[in-house]
């Protein structure tokens, strides 16, 4: 099969020290296109930095990248997408097969929400409808205690217990593939991410979405009855009473481990990052306000000084012990049943 062109976004100009190849597996919606010039823009803002290449494939379209060229990429990123991860299309199992290769060409591979579970089919894992049915909004996510051999991780000192995320997903992982370690948690999903050494990373939420991108996608869902409107309001309140998600923290760790652990620690300050001007027409779009310090400089005001103005950072409340060894889990978009989709495509939705 012929191998379709690529679309090369350098993220700026420079020498291209490392090279990266996205693989899109989703259509880009209406608001993507307009607001931030389509999924490649939203990906490579959040997890590109300054001189590298990064090539991006449509591989839901049937683009993929050059079997002699794969050598030449520093690491792959897998999107999220409307399609099951288990499903048998032919580009579906040519993921797989890619994946397949370059797990065993040691190349690291950062899986997003349907890239997480197709990973983690692609390895020898089982993945399937969620248990608890959709999971959609900012929820926290808790990391597996005494966790290490994860360079990319940084200093477990500075790993947080939990952090916010934002999820969309009706699909999940059911079992780790073998030799995979499954790195954090939450309430309806107990893979929320594997590592498969340092080289194999799936997260089953969204690192790389603004909080603006998951209303708009709420809005979409319930506007085609593809989620009941009950499940809109609950994802709804979770943005309001989180403030946001945890972006900065997560897109430092994916940051990381494409680099190998070169970059800074994935902890953030708790000021949140601003997307580039790039992607803008007619206003600036920001992440969630850093709601947690100023309800705290107005308590603290309102109780004449008694209470500290200063959350403790992204960190939230402790961990309950981890409860697995050989799991089953909870994962990511499920079918896209029929009446659900435009064109063919549950619009702007992933996994």
């Amino acid at each position: 099969m012929a191998v379709a062109a690529k679309t090369t976004m350098p993220v700026a100009a420079g020498s291209g020290r490392r090279r990266y190849a996205l693989l899109l597996a989703l259509w880009d919606s209406e608001y993507a296109k307009n607001v931030y010039g389509g999924y490649r823009n939203v990906f490579v803002a959040a997890f590109g930095e300054e001189g590298e290449r990064w090539d991006c494939f449509r591989v839901i379209a049937g683009e993929f990248p050059a079997p002699e060229d794969l050598a030449s990429y520093d690491g792959f990123v897998v999107s999220g997408s409307p399609h099951d991860a288990y499903g048998e299309e032919p580009w579906v199992r040519r993921l797989c097969a890619l994946l397949r290769t370059l797990h065993a060409m040691e190349k690291r591979v950062l899986g997003v929400c349907f890239g997480h579970q197709v990973l983690c089919r692609a390895l020898g894992g089982r993945v399937g409808k969620a248990r608890h049915g959709w999971d959609v909004g900012v929820k926290k996510v808790t990391f597996v205690r005494d966790l290490e051999g994860f360079g990319f991780l940084g200093g477990l000192e500075e790993l947080p217990s939990s952090a916010s995320l934002v999820e969309v997903h009706q699909d999940e992982v059911w079992e780790l593939p073998p030799g995979a370690t499954a790195l954090a948690y939450s309430e309806k999903t107990r893979v929320e991410a594997f590592a498969v050494g340092e080289h194999a990373l799936g997260i089953q939420g969204h690192p790389e979405y603004t909080a603006d991108i998951l209303h708009n996608l709420i809005d979409r869902l319930t506007g085609q009855s593809a989620i009941p409107a009950s499940v809109g309001d609950e994802a709804r309140r979770t943005v309001a009473e989180t403030g946001g998600p945890d972006r900065v923290f997560w897109t430092g760790l994916c940051k990381r481990f494409l680099r190998g652990g070169e970059s800074s620690s994935p902890r953030p300050p708790p000021v949140r990052d601003m997307a580039p001007e790039a992607m803008m027409t007619s206003l600036a779009v920001t992440d969630c306000p850093d709601r947690a310090f100023w309800m705290g400089l107005c308590k603290r005001f309102l109780g004449g000084g008694g209470s500290s103005p200063r959350p403790a950072a992204p960190v939230r409340d402790t961990a309950p012990e981890v409860m697995m060894t050989s799991l089953a889990a909870t994962g990511c978009f499920g079918s896209a049943a029929a009446g659900r989709r435009s064109n063919g495509q549950l619009v702007g939705s992933q996994r």
